[in-house]
């Protein structure tokens, strides 16, 4: 289970606005083995976090490519396609189709919209830090029909975490934390807040920086 927010711009009108702001939590099994986010691919063109599960290695859930090609995924409970593109705009993504409006979800997108109106003014290591703050908000988002009537039987045991921005559940929750921003020259940054050693109290954050080749 996951959970994306992202603002794109692909042409800001002001130099201190950026083409994109994305926060995301990864959330999966603490045992589940995987590296840190580095550069990999064809003359390490690609960013991303890579899944070592033994018959999975080489999987992400999230990456950048350094000619601007972005992937992000979240498992889904149901299985139905959203037809429907997007353009610029603000929004967000769990474990339903974009914009689905499960409490938490909604919840998490008013705290980042927050930051972002921001975001313009602030120095970018407090702009993440805002986003950082978002992602780890464990506030219940409670009750919520909609997440109990597409999860069923199989959220119930969690509903109470599960309903949650920072899912925390014995063994199982948010294991990593992901800022991108790019800036209106095509400047990336990527921070990265990872669990170390299966142990929620234990983390080590990470930077990545480059420019968008055109």
């Amino acid at each position: 289970m996951c959970i994306i927010f992202f603002k794109f711009d692909p042409r800001p009108v002001s130099k201190n606005a950026y083409r994109l702001i994305l926060a995301a939590n990864r959330d999966e099994f603490y045992s589940r083995p995987s590296k840190l986010a580095d550069f990999w691919g064809n003359n390490n063109e690609i960013l991303s976090g890579l899944d070592m599960e033994e018959g999975k290695e080489g999987g992400t859930w999230l990456g950048i490519s350094t000619r601007g090609k972005l992937a992000a995924l979240t498992n889904y409970l149901q299985p139905q396609l959203d037809q429907q593109a997007r353009g610029r705009g603000t929004y967000g993504l769990s474990n339903a189709l974009l914009e689905t409006p499960w409490r938490k979800l909604c919840f998490g997108k008013q705290l980042f919209l927050e930051a972002v109106e921001r975001s313009q003014a602030l120095p970018k290591d407090m702009l993440i830090a805002d986003l950082l703050d978002v992602l780890n908000n464990e506030e219940a988002q409670l009750p919520d029909p909609a997440i109990e009537d597409q999860g069923q039987e199989y959220v119930q045991p969690i509903l109470s975490k599960y309903s949650a921005v920072c899912v925390r559940c014995p063994g199982y929750g948010t294991r990593t934390n992901t800022i991108i921003l790019v800036d209106a020259d095509g400047h990336v940054t990527f921070t990265e807040r990872s669990m170390l050693d299966k142990d929620p109290s234990h983390w080590e954050t990470s930077t990545h920086e480059f420019t968008l080749q055109s």
